[in-house]
């Protein structure tokens, strides 16, 4: 991905010199990169290092005027101290509305960025001086539901990151009070809107997918919880398979993403199948210890009623966006083999068969590698192939620390290790000398 970045900077920047030298004009230009999902506007250095600068010397300027503000707080009277906040939160609003309409869009969402931190900075004073409420949350969910509306009409991604941090803010601390924040999806389906309809983000797209499997695990979490007293986050082993479902439907949509013709879904597409499989990894190295399946062999599993309530529409959604992208068998697969594995914890409690499905686990880890290997060097993607050597190499790390069963078990695992490596060297080879020859 940061190659794709890289190369599509390298693009906006020839045509700006295209346009300096008069080979095209700038709306030829601007029409070339968003051909190839490169902003010519964005990503030029020049104007992007002036955007910075200007964006940082607002936020220090409305740090100065709070500071200022601060230090002779008590001495204002109520009336101005209110009428103040609201004056200065409007007024930036208007000017930022004034400079986006006539052109000058960059200096505009400068200004709205900062007119929402302003905004969340009078709901806070003005809650202090008439001593509205103490539940601090909702004057988070207030501020963040201020800044949609801006985000939404721009469709400017960073005024929708803006938002969906605060949002995403406001469930963590609706979290530790121990409710279920309903309305937090209006911020994910914005998120969606933006990404969909504005310019391309790749922090605003890891935000929102992070955002919008925190709150479906939490969730689930609040319906399964026992004591209906309790707080924070009370995780149950329905969770995590529940967590794999959800990157495998992340997995599907990156495939049907690949599929569009515009260059931005491709791009989100990598993303999405790139962080699927880094997890997928990081699972099968938490699940290569035997630790974790005692752990999910000693479970009694009281929510399976639940669990198969989440999984069934997840993992349809999965087989159909799966069909839809001509990938249906892999995913397929993925889901079939996930329920298996459910439906084999659930029946079986011996905890004795730990080892069985920790082998079974480092076999998979193995074979992901050794796929992502042989996949990053046929299609030349490069991030598979070090992602693959990184699997292999941390599986053979993990064993040598902790070996399984004792040393001549731990022995054989890395004997078999070897001739399969061999064994997909050697395939990779005779495919070489096929295409070759």
């Amino acid at each position: 991905m940061r190659l794709i970045r890289l190369l599509k900077g390298e693009l906006a920047r020839e045509a700006a010199e295209w346009v300096e030298e008069g080979l095209v004009s700038e709306a030829q230009a601007e029409t070339i990169c968003r051909r190839y999902g490169a902003d010519y506007q964005a990503i030029n250095s020049r104007a992007q290092g002036y955007a910075v600068l200007v964006g940082l010397a607002y936020l220090f300027l409305g740090l100065a005027l709070i500071t200022l503000l601060g230090a002779n707080w008590e001495e204002i009277p109520r009336g101005i101290r209110m009428g103040g906040l609201v004056l200065l939160t409007l007024a930036t609003q208007g000017i930022a509305i004034f400079r986006y309409v006539h052109g000058q869009r960059r200096a505009g969402v400068g200004l709205m960025l900062l007119g929402n931190f302003f905004y969340g900075t009078s709901i806070i004073l003005i809650a202090q001086i008439y001593h509205l409420g103490e539940y601090m949350p909702d004057g988070v969910f207030w501020w963040a539901l201020g800044c949609l509306p801006f985000a939404l009409i721009t469709r400017n991604p960073w005024l929708c990151l803006q938002a969906n941090l605060l949002a995403l803010i406001w469930l963590l601390l609706e979290t530790f009070n121990g409710y279920l924040p309903v309305l937090f999806p209006l911020f994910l389906l914005s998120s969606a809107y933006v990404l969909w309809r504005g310019p391309p983000s790749t922090s605003l797209l890891l935000v929102a997918v992070i955002s919008a499997g925190l709150w479906i695990e939490y969730g689930l979490s609040w319906l399964w919880r026992g004591d209906t007293s309790g707080l924070l986050f009370d995780m149950h082993a329905e969770n995590l398979f529940v967590a794999a479902g959800l990157f495998l439907l992340l997995f599907a949509i990156s495939h049907w993403l690949s599929r569009q013709p515009d260059s931005k879904p491709r791009d989100y597409a990598a993303l999405l199948s790139i962080w699927s499989l880094r997890f997928s990894l990081l699972l099968l190295l938490v699940m290569s210890f035997a630790r974790p399946w005692r752990g999910l062999l000693d479970y009694d599993w009281p929510h399976q009623l639940g669990l198969w309530a989440a999984l069934l529409p997840i993992g349809s959604a999965a087989l159909w966006l799966a069909y839809r992208a001509r990938r249906l068998w892999s995913v397929a697969v993925l889901f079939t083999a996930l329920l298996m594995v459910q439906l084999a914890l659930c029946i079986d409690g011996s905890r004795d068969h730990a080892v069985v499905y920790q082998l079974l686990a480092n076999f998979a880890l193995l074979g992901t590698g050794i796929w992502l290997i042989v996949r990053g060097i046929s299609n030349g993607i490069s991030h598979y192939f070090f992602l693959g050597v990184t699997a292999v190499l941390a599986t053979a790390f993990l064993r040598y620390v902790d070996l399984i069963g004792d040393y001549l078990g731990g022995a054989a695992l890395f004997t078999l290790f070897a001739i399969l490596l061999m064994l997909a060297a050697r395939f990779w080879k005779r495919v070489r000398e096929r295409e070759l020859g």
